[in-house]
């Protein structure tokens, strides 16, 4: 099976990409370098070309602040790119495995988003990638949509890497403690994506790493096992204001992973903890 990745060079196709690899199945990457996704002509050609059985859609604008402000530019990448790609699959027979997010619900409530819950995205950032969604599923009678939340890996900038590199140079920080989610390690989802895709077990799931924690939390936990002595104090999201609205209550229900046959991913302490030991190895802390 040959497998086409787009975003190839990004946090997590670059994971994806090694887990191909790693899997025996034959990868093939693309960027912005190689495939611009708005332009349908040039997704069509590198598509055709690749001679790939699947794409992982990996590509996305994800700057979730400044999507507030470019909207456009936001929308022609994860709508407009996302129906390119979707297109080029029906016509060429391929699978599709698209990556979307948990900023598609509104974050309201306590409970687990299911996967069939009703979106209602609060930001530009989580309308687009609500777009893209609709795209492939009007587009393709079976797809994959995986949804992820808090991702954190080598190959990019992530909470992770921002609260180390704080750490040192202040020994005091202030973390929102109002809003929950589950981080995401990118090396134990490519693990599920490269073996989701090989199966026809088709639909909306949502994947991340088990348990559940706020932010504060999350932070609290890096510096206690990267053994840094930072002061964190919780607050509430009032206190830092951000372009775009995000969701308080980002929870979700991984039981279709389960009901499907595929292993969840491994709890986020363990995950974190592996990731720095990846970050010392690469000497980055």
């Amino acid at each position: 099976m040959k497998v086409l990745v787009t975003g190839a060079w990004g946090q997590l196709g670059s994971d994806v990409m090694q887990e191909l690899e790693r899997q025996g199945l034959d990868a093939a990457g693309v960027d912005i370098g190689e495939m611009d996704i708005t332009d349908a002509a040039a997704v069509d050609a590198v598509l055709a070309a690749s001679g790939a059985d699947a794409v992982i859609h990996c590509a996305a604008y994800t700057a979730v602040d400044a999507a507030e402000e470019n909207e456009e530019l936001c929308r022609s990448v994860n709508r407009d790119g996302t129906q390119n790609i979707a297109s080029a699959c029906r016509k060429l027979g391929m699978k599709l495995l698209y990556l979307s997010t948990d900023y598609v619900f509104d974050g309201t409530g306590e409970r687990p988003w299911e996967p069939e819950d009703e979106r209602n995205p609060l930001n530009v950032y989580g309308r687009t990638k609500y777009e893209g969604e609709l795209a492939v599923q009007s587009t393709l009678k079976e797809f994959f949509i995986v949804r992820i939340s808090w991702v954190f890996g080598l190959h990019g900038k992530n909470f992770v890497r921002t609260m180390l590199n704080l750490a040192e140079k202040q020994d005091g920080l202030k973390v929102v403690d109002d809003q929950f989610g589950s981080p995401t390690y990118t090396r134990d989802l490519s693990v599920l994506l490269v073996r989701m895709v090989q199966t026809e077990e088709y639909g909306v799931y949502h994947a991340a790493n088990e348990g559940i924690c706020s932010w504060y939390e999350f932070a609290c936990e890096i510096f206690r096992q990267a053994g840094k002595q930072v002061r964190v104090e919780p607050v509430a999201s009032e206190a830092f204001p951000t372009k775009a609205k995000r969701p308080h209550n980002s929870r979700m229900s991984r039981e279709r992973l389960d009901e499907r046959g595929f292993q969840r991913l491994p709890e986020w302490k363990d995950a974190l903890g592996r990731y720095l030991e990846e970050l010392r190895a690469e000497r980055a802390l």
